[in-house]
């Protein structure tokens, strides 16, 4: 290290420029008047017995009274070495820490948090899936499901209803037949166009990145009941009921809903035409908010737009009002979806058992 790099270490140690050059001049020296101090290392002589106490204060040198002289000689540099060594230590570990900020901020508790790293995204929708209960949509490209495989996984064995959407470009459509969707999904469609990460957990939480363009690298972390609302909208219409089904359990058995509007449009027809279906209802009394379970037939359909001449609904015609009517131990139930507040029951799980006359119309699970 030269002189000018030797100083400008010094400085950033904590000296100032006379501290440091009177330092160095002390070095070079060894023992020497502070006016001969002064003069090599261009300190002014008004200033050099001030330079030369910071000095002795901060363990660098020592003085004392030769020929009537002050005197300084410097101190063994162990001392000095410890104080940068510290002094180094300490930089690091604040660096350290500011980069770990950086990569993994804390979420806050506001409803919504912006994170500017898309493995923040990532990493708080792991930590969400862990603690799922009921239900996970998530639309990723191939790529992503990859990062997020062993949470799926995990939710799937533990019981919690998935809906993946698998999104790719024109140019890897092929990608998708090389996915082992059983361990991942309990429901899987895939979308042939690029699409933004989009998971929402237990109706809650919502983690969403665009990931668009190189400069618009953010994420969205929600935490809150109506916002995520919207997204379950978004990913209903956009991610998931216009596209076909790639993964679905075999038709003939029970199949479990854990949307009632996508219960009511696989139905509609059915009950629209008087059959009713022998269905079991999980849920919570909109009421009181304790949980219910009940087990009967569903009968009617009560939906805010009328239904087709077939009997059956689209997405837009539930977009309003979407009521399942049903029977059980002589007593009518109104059962709703997500939000309900015209309903008795709000559902959670809707499985249900159809007739054999019609297990060709009502397949597996979504």
């Amino acid at each position: 290290m030269n002189e000018d790099d030797l100083r400008s270490g010094l400085q950033e140690a904590g000296l100032s420029q006379y501290e440091a050059d009177a330092y160095l001049a002390i070095l070079e020296r060894g023992t020497a008047p502070a006016v001969k101090i002064a003069e090599q290392a261009g300190v002014p002589k008004s200033r050099i017995y001030d330079v030369l106490r910071d000095l002795e204060r901060d363990n660098y040198i020592e003085t004392f009274e030769q020929d009537s002289a002050l005197t300084a000689q410097p101190r063994d540099p162990a001392d000095v070495m410890a104080d940068l060594e510290e002094r180094a230590k300490t930089l690091s570990t604040t660096a350290k820490a500011i980069e770990e900020r950086w990569e993994q901020p804390e979420i806050s508790d506001h409803k919504i948090s912006i994170v500017k790293r898309f493995d923040s995204v990532i990493e708080q929708f792991q930590i969400a899936a862990e603690a799922a209960t009921n239900r996970i949509q998530i639309a990723v490209s191939p790529s992503q499901l990859e990062a997020v495989r062993p949470s799926l996984e995990d939710a799937v064995e533990r019981g919690v209803f998935v809906k993946l959407c698998i999104a790719t470009g024109f140019e890897e459509p092929h990608v998708v037949e090389e996915i082992d969707f059983e361990s991942v999904a309990t429901e899987a469609r895939h979308r042939t166009l690029p699409a933004p990460f989009t998971a929402l957990v237990d109706r809650t939480h919502t983690f969403f990145s665009s990931q668009s363009h190189p400069s618009d690298q953010y994420g969205i972390i929600i935490d809150d009941f109506t916002l995520s609302y919207v997204f379950h909208w978004y990913f209903q219409s956009a991610l998931w009921g216009t596209w076909q089904p790639v993964y679905a359990p075999a038709a003939g058995t029970k199949r479990e809903y854990v949307d009632v509007r996508e219960c009511v449009q696989d139905i509609a027809p059915i009950v629209n035409a008087g059959t009713a279906i022998p269905a079991t209802v999980r849920g919570f009394d909109t009421q009181t908010g304790e949980n219910v379970s009940l087990s009967g037939e569903i009968t009617e359909i009560i939906s805010a737009g009328r239904p087709d001449e077939d009997g059956a609904l689209t997405l837009t015609q539930l977009a309003g009002q979407a009521t399942l009517v049903l029977e059980s131990d002589g007593l009518e139930y109104g059962i709703g979806g997500r939000g309900a507040t015209l309903e008795d029951i709000e559902a959670t799980r809707v499985v249900i058992d159809p007739p054999e006359s019609i297990d060709g119309d009502v397949g597996g699970e979504t």
